[in-house]
C-alpha cells in the first residue's frame, strides 16, 4: 500500500513567521545598503561616471542640461586620440584646495549631509556647487603644432575639420592663433562652440594626468540619447 508523504506542519502557534521574516530583512538592510554604496563607489571611481553639462561650450554636440557617461578605463589601454570628447580636471586649479598660507573659502565648507548629497549628485550626473570638471574635444596631440586661422584648425600646417564644426550660427568664430607646439604628455582641447568656450586658447594644453576619461554616450534627456 502506497504511503502518503506530507510536509510537516510549522509549529508556530502565534503565526508570527512573516513578522520574523520582516525583522530579519531590516536587520540585513544596513549590510545591503553598505554593499550597494560600496559597489557604486567602485564604479564611480574606476569604471563609469555620469557628468552634467552646465554650459553651451560644446554645442551643438552637447546641450545645456545633457548628462553624459564617461568611461574611466579607456585610457588605461590606449592613448587619447584626436576628436575624442574628454572630461578633465579644472585646469585653473581647485578653488577649494587651501594653499600653505590660506584656508578654503566659506562656500567650500560642507557638513556631513551636504557631503553625502554631493556624492550622490555626482554619482548620477547632477550639478553641484563644487563641480569643476571640464569637457572638451581633443584637437591636437603631443608634439604636434596647432594653429588657428579664422577659427579653423591647422595641425602641422594642414587643415583639420571635425563633424561638429559649424560654419554659421553661434558656433562660428574667426579666432586667430599663431602656431603652438603641444608639449609631450599634453593635449590641446577646444569646445565645439568655440565662440563661447573657455579652452586651451585660455589655459593652454592640458596634461595627460588631468584627464578623467572619455565621454561616450548622452543618456539624458531621453530624446537626446546618442553615442559620442
Amino acid at each position: 500500500m502506497a504511503r502518503e508523504v506530507v510536509a510537516p506542519v510549522s509549529e508556530d502557534p502565534e503565526g508570527d513567521t512573516p513578522k520574523r521574516g520582516v525583522l530579519a530583512f531590516f536587520k540585513e538592510l544596513p549590510v545591503l545598503i553598505a554593499l550597494a554604496l560600496g559597489i557604486a563607489l567602485l564604479i564611480k571611481a574606476f569604471l563609469v561616471q555620469a557628468f552634467f553639462i552646465p554650459s553651451a561650450s560644446m554645442e551643438p554636440t552637447l546641450q545645456v542640461g545633457d548628462r553624459v557617461l564617461v568611461n574611466k578605463l579607456t585610457y588605461r589601454f590606449r592613448e587619447p586620440k584626436r576628436d575624442d570628447v574628454i572630461v578633465f580636471r579644472d585646469p585653473y586649479g581647485d578653488p577649494c584646495q587651501a594653499g600653505p598660507d590660506s584656508t578654503p573659502p566659506p562656500s567650500c565648507e560642507r557638513n556631513a549631509f551636504q557631503g553625502a548629497w554631493a556624492w550622490f549628485a555626482e554619482l548620477f550626473g547632477l550639478p553641484t556647487d563644487h563641480t569643476r570638471d571640464f569637457i572638451k574635444r581633443i584637437v591636437a596631440l603631443p608634439g604636434e603644432s596647432i594653429e588657428l586661422r579664422d577659427g579653423q584648425v591647422y595641425v602641422d600646417g594642414e587643415l583639420v575639420e571635425f563633424e561638429s564644426d559649424s560654419k554659421t550660427g553661434p558656433q562660428n568664430d574667426d579666432y586667430n592663433m599663431p602656431p603652438f607646439e603641444v608639449p609631450e604628455d599634453s593635449f590641446y582641447v577646444l569646445g565645439d562652440n568655440r565662440a563661447n568656450s573657455s579652452d586651451s586658447r585660455t589655459f593652454r594644453a592640458i596634461s595627460r594626468d588631468s584627464i578623467v576619461g572619455k565621454a561616450f554616450v548622452v543618456v539624458w534627456p531621453p530624446n537626446r540619447f546618442k553615442g559620442l
